[in-house]
């Protein structure tokens, strides 16, 4: 009797366990989410014979290729609403899809600009002067990620 005893109370702990086991939540893994593609930027030609891509995506990852070397950036929330400002204020989602000039040249260089679904294509000599600073600000960002500070003006650098 003591025998049975001892292996139904074996029992009922074991059951006790195991149900509390069963019972036990697991905490919902969470999927982060995709980033999507903020600004999409190209350029090529000119007689530095650029072929440049900077992809930037929403969360900040910056991607960059080019002739010699591709590589990821990280731009801060600042960078991002700068980006985005200057976007707005150029109003590109009102720009023509296509500019080039009258005249063309092996010597030019070539944009694609893809923001907010719409891509406008452009050439140095047809820039719409509200485009410039949004083209000025792209090659800043490709020009920074080389680690090359950028020259304006070679007569700034004369004493």
């Amino acid at each position: 009797m003591k025998k049975w005893l001892v292996i139904w109370g074996l029992l009922i702990l074991a059951t006790g366990m195991i149900s509390g086991c069963l019972g036990s939540k697991t905490l919902p893994v969470s999927h982060p989410t995709t980033p999507t593609v903020l600004v999409d930027y190209y350029r090529t030609g000119g007689i530095a014979g650029f072929n440049d891509r900077l992809v930037i995506f929403d969360n900040g990852i910056a991607v960059v290729s080019g002739k010699i070397a591709n590589h990821e950036i990280e731009l801060n929330q600042t960078d991002l609403n700068r980006i985005i400002m200057i976007f707005n204020t150029s109003q590109f989602t009102m720009l023509d899809e296509n500019y080039s000039g009258r005249y063309g040249s092996v010597d030019l260089i070539k944009y694609s600009i893809r923001y907010q679904n719409k891509t406008v294509n452009v050439e140095d000599t047809a820039i719409p002067s509200s485009l410039q600073p949004v083209i000025d600000e792209l090659n800043r960002i490709l020009t920074m990620s080389a680690g090359i500070e950028p020259t304006f003006s070679l007569a700034a650098n004369l004493p």
